[in-house]
Parts: structure tokens; C-alpha cells; sequence
């Protein structure tokens, strides 16, 4: 078996070798050029690392199997693979399967969605593009007080990251935020292709979930999962700042749902306007600026996944 393995931050070719036991197999560093140049794909590192490398693994189609190792893995969170262990569990089952000859897409491997945001001329803005066009995201994105705690939690040291680097950046970013007004619309769902307004007004956060987690843990989208073709819209309207560091504790549990000022709903395409170009992040990086279309790309990824929680 052919094997290649993308290294993130902090990871090693010493992290290869539990993998590289398991299996008699030729082992490449870097991606492939061509499909036909490996079997499988390993990437060692969290969800800024596997982001990076979404648009080469959608067209790679080859099965990726996730090896937590970074500040944030959230992504690996949402297959079952919160820890090493579990990802070297999910790479036995899959390369035993590889050498009985038996089919790997009906065993461990998991077909999952990708969102997609692609950066959209405001009206009458005549320049043709403004930002870069359709952008994979694997966990979550969004606008607001996020993307001001994204951006400063990046420049912490990585060992702050991974003990809480959102909670660390949350209250700098608080103290100088002011609710931005949004617009979100999303597809009626039927023939007419059109849009219905969902959120108009002030808004704290706007998170578009793919996984349930992010941020190393926060429930933001508690019902979300990989394969339904939807993104979970969690819209956190204007409130107090005292009240909403109140509030925060409960979004490590999903309780936030039950908050007035949140709005939860369900969309497999929409459109988020500003009234001034905001940034939007996506997995902890820098996408575009707003108005932003997004959608979902279907069955996108094939990951590696343990068999005993492929469902």
C-alpha cells in the first residue's frame, strides 16, 4: 500500500512510526500529485492544517484519515478520533481491510460534507472579484465576535491554544466589539431557487456548522453532522456584553439553544450580507470579506473513520 502523509505544525516523521508498524507500505511525505499515486492520505495536525488542504483532498478523492495532533481538532472530534489511539485503531482496521482485499468504502471509510463559501459582488460593485471564490471549510465559519477571537487566539503560543485559547481570547475581544447589523437569508428549498430573510438586524456571532464543535470543544451547533448536507446556523443576537459572558458557560454544553437572543436553524445554502464588509473565518483562518454565499458540497471527502462509530 502507498501511503502519504501531510506533517502540520509540530508533527515529525517520528509521529509516522505507530502508523508505519501496522502496515508494510511505501510512505511518501507531502500529497500526491495524481490519485493514482497513493492509496491513502495521513495528515498530522488539527483543522487549520487539514483546511489548507481541503481543495487538493476534494480532488484527490482519495480515503484521509485524520491523526489529531494539532490546537484545535475539533474536525477529528466530530469522526470519533478525539485521540491518537483512536486514529491508529481506525488506520489498523482500514489497512487490514486493504490487504484481505475486501472493498475499504463499505467498511471504515466515511463519506462526508464539506461547506463552501464563495465571495459575492455587493450590488453594484462592478469589479469581478473582489476575493477569492469558493472556499472549502470542514468545521465551522462565520462572522462577528468570532472572527475577533479566531484572529487573536492565532497569535497565542501554541500551548495556550490547546488549554483553552478561545476562552483566553474571548475577553480581549469582547471589550472593544460592537454587534454587527447582518442579514442572513437562506434557500426556500424549493424549484424558485429563491431566498427568505432568517436573521436582519444586529447580531453578536453567525456560525455556519458543518461539525458540532469548534474552538477546541464549544457545542456550538449541537445537532450538527457531516453527512446530511446541511450546515446548522447558529445567529447570536445583540445582547449586553455582561450578559453574554453569563450565558457562555452553556455553549460548552449546547444549552445556549434554549437563550432568547439565539436563533438555530438548518440551511444548505445561504447568504450572509453586512452593513460594511466584515471579515468571515472558517476553521480558524481568514476566508474573504462579506457578502458571502455558502453552501454545502455533498459526499466531498472520503475519511477514514473507526468502524465501531462509523455511524
Amino acid at each position: 500500500m502507498r501511503v502519504a502523509a501531510i506533517l502540520g505544525l509540530h508533527s515529525s516523521t517520528r509521529h509516522l512510526q505507530p502508523f508505519a508498524r501496522v502496515s508494510d507500505s511505501r510512505w511518501q511525505l507531502g500529497l500526491p500529485t495524481h490519485a493514482s499515486d497513493a492509496d491513502a492520505i495521513l495528515i498530522f495536525g488539527g483543522d487549520g492544517t487539514v483546511h489548507r488542504h481541503l481543495p487538493q483532498l476534494v480532488q484527490l478523492q482519495l480515503p484521509v484519515l485524520v491523526v489529531p495532533h494539532g490546537s484545535g481538532n475539533d474536525f477529528a472530534r466530530a469522526l470519533s478520533l478525539g485521540r491518537v489511539d483512536d486514529a491508529l485503531a481506525a488506520w489498523r482496521q482500514f489497512a487490514t481491510g486493504r490487504r484481505a482485499g475486501q472493498d475499504v468504502d463499505d467498511k471504515n471509510v466515511r463519506r462526508i460534507d464539506l461547506g463552501v463559501i464563495s465571495a459575492v459582488a455587493p450590488s453594484g460593485d462592478t469589479e469581478a472579484a473582489r476575493a477569492p471564490r469558493g472556499r472549502y471549510f470542514c468545521c465551522v465559519g462565520g462572522v462577528g465576535l468570532d472572527v475577533e477571537v479566531a484572529r487573536r487566539a492565532n497569535r497565542l503560543p501554541r500551548a495556550l491554544r490547546r488549554r483553552g485559547g478561545y476562552l483566553f481570547s474571548l475577553f480581549p475581544a469582547l471589550l472593544g466589539f460592537q454587534p454587527l447589523a447582518v442579514k442572513v437569508e437562506v434557500s426556500r428549498g424549493d424549484s424558485s431557487g429563491g431566498l427568505d430573510t432568517r436573521h436582519d438586524g444586529p447580531a453578536m456571532v453567525v456560525a455556519l456548522a458543518n461539525t458540532p464543535t469548534y474552538g477546541g470543544g464549544i457545542v456550538i451547533a449541537p445537532r450538527a453532522r457531516l453527512d446530511d448536507g446541511k450546515l446548522e446556523v447558529c445567529v447570536v443576537g445583540a445582547m449586553a456584553k455582561a450578559r453574554l459572558l453569563r450565558l457562555f458557560p452553556s455553549v460548552y454544553s449546547g444549552r445556549h439553544l434554549d437563550v432568547p437572543e439565539v436563533k438555530y436553524f438548518q440551511a444548505d445554502r445561504l447568504r450572509i450580507e453586512t452593513e460594511k464588509p466584515s471579515d468571515v473565518y472558517a476553521d480558524g483562518e481568514h476566508v474573504c470579506l462579506t457578502p458571502v454565499e455558502v453552501t454545502v458540497e455533498r459526499a466531498a471527502l472520503k475519511m477514514i473513520v473507526p468502524l465501531s462509530r462509523r455511524a
